[in-house]
């Protein structure tokens, strides 16, 4: 274990913070009710802005996942980035492990402060979440980003992912223990052939960003309503609708999102970036982020 004065990981934290707080947002915890406490960054002055609401996956916290975005939206929206319950310091003594209840969550965050209509964009997990906060509150949700998030999940699709990353379980996948489980994860998730890392960055990876509620976050993969049943059990959405994939994803192959626009209706728009696996924000942002402006702004 690397000391936190000598991690890398800590030490690129520590820049990823100060990119936030100079994108004029602060860290901030609020108690939604008796049980729950969500952690975000949200703009320290009130304006006049549209809201955007960033939703980060599976993974690290939410400072690792929306960086370039942050830097990007804040010039033109109150922009709003809370960690997932189990992610960083949000918590909850519910027993409630489903992405509906994240949903809720979120919800309620907004309304603890003040926020009567925003737009959603989640990423992978995150995208479930904006799936459910959309379909819940069309009066509140105007359009939605889904970003390499197969909403419309069936059981045969994890089936697949663990036979694509030659595991058992799927927590060992999203939950990697070992530098090999890790760069398992990342070969899939990322299209850019990585330089050699060594065994002792990838360790200190895990010690710093998937260390922390393992038991819990083991809880959010079993507790998803999303991918239980042969079908997809979702309906369209009210709002429009942006879908957004990379066409090498290996996580959610391009197919699912050929298939989510059909299941989500006319409103649905499908953006293919090229040369991009599971995390198009992160491996191109200023095409992701232009082809998300021009969508919100239109």
């Amino acid at each position: 274990m690397v000391a936190s004065c000598l991690s890398p990981t800590s030490l690129y934290g520590g820049y990823l913070r100060r990119c936030f707080t100079a994108s004029g947002l602060s860290s901030q915890t609020i108690d939604i009710d008796h049980q729950t406490s969500i952690h975000f960054w949200g703009p320290t002055t009130a304006s006049h802005k549209p809201v955007l609401l960033l939703i980060h996956g599976f993974g690290p916290v939410c400072l690792w996942q929306w960086r370039r975005q942050v830097q990007y939206f804040c010039a033109d929206f109150d922009v709003y980035v809370p960690d997932l319950i189990f992610f960083g310091d949000s918590t909850t003594t519910s027993s409630d492990r489903t992405e509906v209840f994240q949903a809720v969550s979120i919800g309620k965050l907004l309304e603890k402060v003040g926020i009567e209509r925003y737009a959603v964009m989640g990423t992978s997990y995150g995208g479930f979440v904006a799936y459910h906060m959309a379909y819940m509150w069309p009066e509140r949700v105007e359009k939605v980003v889904i970003a390499s998030s197969a909403v419309n999940l069936i059981r045969r699709d994890n089936e697949e992912l663990l036979q694509r990353a030659k595991l058992k379980e799927i927590e060992d996948l999203m939950l990697p223990r070992t530098a090999e489980q890790l760069r398992t994860l990342t070969s899939l998730a990322v299209f850019k052939r990585l330089p050699t890392i060594p065994n002792f960055l990838w360790n200190d990876i895990i010690d710093k960003l998937y260390s922390d509620n393992r038991e819990e976050k083991k809880g959010l993969l079993k507790g998803l309503t999303l991918g239980r049943e042969d079908t997809p059990n979702i309906s369209p959405l009210q709002q429009e609708v942006l879908i957004i994939w990379g066409d090498h994803d290996q996580i959610f192959p391009l197919g699912k999102a050929i298939e989510l626009k059909e299941v989500l209706g006319e409103k649905a728009k499908l953006e293919v970036m090229k040369k991009t696996a599971h995390m198009p924000q992160v491996e191109f942002p200023e095409r992701f982020n232009a082809i998300v402006k021009n969508f919100l702004c239109a």
